[in-house]
């Protein structure tokens, strides 16, 4: 993790990625969000309904592509060019003030006839460890169902003692987030 006072250039985010390509995962159980998920985390499953039928599902894909389920407003992605499983990329938040860099990986993506979404797992330079999935499930009556599932903990000193906050800042981020997607479909 980083942090800095200065909102970062494109130049920055390209130098702070380039160092991640080699970078481990910061936990152990890669790959838990396809099954039972660890003990000793927080584990978050929330979901919101979209709407129904095959215009939102796609709609929804194309927002969940670019990104568009990060709240503007106080994060950001980079690169923001779609997802492939391996790669790499920042996690920008800003908060207090602040720029937080956050790296994180591309584990698999899901891409079915009626589910789509990807995983990505916190990589040593992250304020967290652990796993988070952003998907979409379209049901049998064709209603679209975004979910955010995650298993987290702290890892940063400062995420530990502010571990209140930081849950706070993660439910924020859920309820933006479906807002963000909410806004996607229309």
């Amino acid at each position: 993790m980083k942090i800095s006072i200065f909102k970062p250039s494109e130049n920055i985010l390209n130098q702070w990625l380039s160092n991640r390509h080699q970078e481990a995962f910061s936990y152990s159980e890669v790959g838990a969000t396809k099954a039972d998920f660890p003990k000793g985390y927080n584990h978050d499953r929330n979901k919101c309904l979209l709407g129904t039928g095959d215009e939102v599902f796609e709609k929804a894909k194309k927002a969940l592509q670019n990104w568009q389920h990060f709240p503007a407003n106080w994060t950001k992605i980079y690169p923001n060019n779609g997802f492939k499983v391996n790669e790499e990329v920042v996690v920008l938040f800003h908060l207090f003030g602040l720029y937080w860099f956050n790296s994180c990986r591309v584990i698999y993506i899901i891409d079915e006839d009626n589910r789509f979404g990807f995983a990505y797992g916190t990589l040593k330079n992250h304020v967290e460890k652990g796993e988070e999935i952003f998907f979409l499930e379209r049901d049998d009556t064709g209603k679209v169902w975004y979910k955010i599932q995650a298993f987290s903990q702290p890892r940063f000193w400062m995420a530990r003692i502010g571990k209140p906050i930081t849950r706070a800042f993660q439910r924020k981020f859920v309820k933006n987030s479906f807002e963000a997607m909410q806004h996607a479909v229309k």
